[in-house]
């Protein structure tokens, strides 16, 4: 096939929006948005958003409604609504902590210090542990705790229970479970003990909220995002950023630019490449895992944002495309949606 060469275009204040090339099978996309966001409502899971970027250009882009919960009537969803990340979160942890590597400000082979790690096992965690979940601490990431009560959920007890004030001291007290860099364990805790030493480095609360809008949302023209702390000032970077659809897409974008915006260097080329280095695979997803990010299908080059009810960001450098999805899935339902997200994704020809 003739080499494309590939027109990089960056959003300004919006994104442009035009319709598919004719490289792509339309059909099979607007089938699978349809049976997404139909009138009658999909039985398996509600999707709220689901935006698809091709070549640097919206070319779909669905919204569907809020359900009446406890905590709301509900309603309409549009681009400018903003929803929930979850654990997509992790992944723009991943780039905050790139920006400080790029300036030299983290060494991510040396022990990371903190006190409270005294014993020779944790004492001996580095960042590069941490960012790959290979810290061997004894967080259990479970998010369905069974009614005899005889389960215990680190992930639960740290957003939503005694730990909640102060997510990064509940997880540092975890004990050591396994050598540091032997085993892969999914784990929320282990990505707030990360944000508490940026907060570290970075200052407070307030300075946190200003690195995080002025070096990494702000250049890539995020306005909708917020980021969440806890009353110790951490960023809770597990679990909680809120932004549109579009404005998680333009998250996606940095990365599939190789970490550049514009004319900007955001993360270096080799920082937006850990994101690639797939060193585990999910026995419950089937999706492999690199540094803060998953590797969709296990495709080390097709990099992946992945949240509680089915957030999902999908980086696709082969194809150009980025493909944003948020919504409310059960985790039973959760393969069914990857499976449509797949069939989105390979309704695009691979242009390089």
């Amino acid at each position: 096939a003739a080499h494309v060469v590939i027109d990089r275009v960056f959003p300004g204040d919006d994104w442009e929006r035009v319709d598919f090339e004719e490289t792509v099978n339309a059909g099979r996309v607007d089938e699978t948005l349809d049976a997404l966001f139909g009138d009658r409502g999909d039985p398996s899971g509600i999707s709220l958003a689901m935006v698809v970027v091709h070549r640097g250009r919206v070319v779909r882009e669905r919204y569907g409604r809020q359900p009446a919960t406890m905590f709301g009537p509900g309603g309409p969803v549009d681009r400018d609504t903003t929803l929930i990340s979850w654990s997509m979160a992790k992944s723009i942890t991943h780039a905050l902590v790139g920006i400080l590597v790029k300036e030299g400000r983290i060494d991510l082979d040396a022990p990371v210090n903190i006190a409270e790690w005294s014993d020779p096992a944790r004492a001996s965690i580095t960042m590069s542990d941490l960012l790959r979940m290979r810290d061997g601490l004894d967080f259990v990431e479970d998010y369905v705790v069974d009614e005899t009560g005889d389960t215990r959920s680190d992930v639960i007890t740290m957003l939503f229970g005694d730990g909640a004030s102060d997510v990064a001291r509940y997880a540092r007290a975890r004990s050591s479970l396994r050598a540091p860099g032997s085993f892969w364990s999914y784990s929320s805790g282990t990505t707030n003990i990360i944000c508490s030493l940026l907060g570290e480095l970075v200052g407070g609360r307030d300075e946190m909220s200003s690195f995080i809008r002025d070096r990494l949302f702000a250049p890539l023209g995020m306005t909708s995002a917020v980021p969440r702390f806890d009353e110790a000032g951490t960023f809770i970077g597990s679990s909680y950023v809120y932004a549109t659809a579009p404005d998680f897409a333009r998250f996606g974008y940095l990365y599939l630019r190789g970490g550049r915006w514009g004319d900007r260097s955001i993360l270096s080329d080799s920082w937006v490449s850990t994101a690639r280095d797939m060193h585990a695979t999910s026995s419950e997803n089937g999706h492999g895992y690199s540094w803060h990010w998953w590797n969709w299908n296990s495709r080390p080059e097709t990099m992946a944002a992945l949240g509680y009810e089915g957030q999902r960001l999908i980086i696709d450098p082969a194809r150009d495309l980025v493909v944003v999805h948020l919504g409310k899935w059960s985790a039973e339902t959760q393969p069914e949606l990857d499976r449509r997200l797949t069939s989105v994704v390979e309704s695009f020809a691979v242009t390089e």
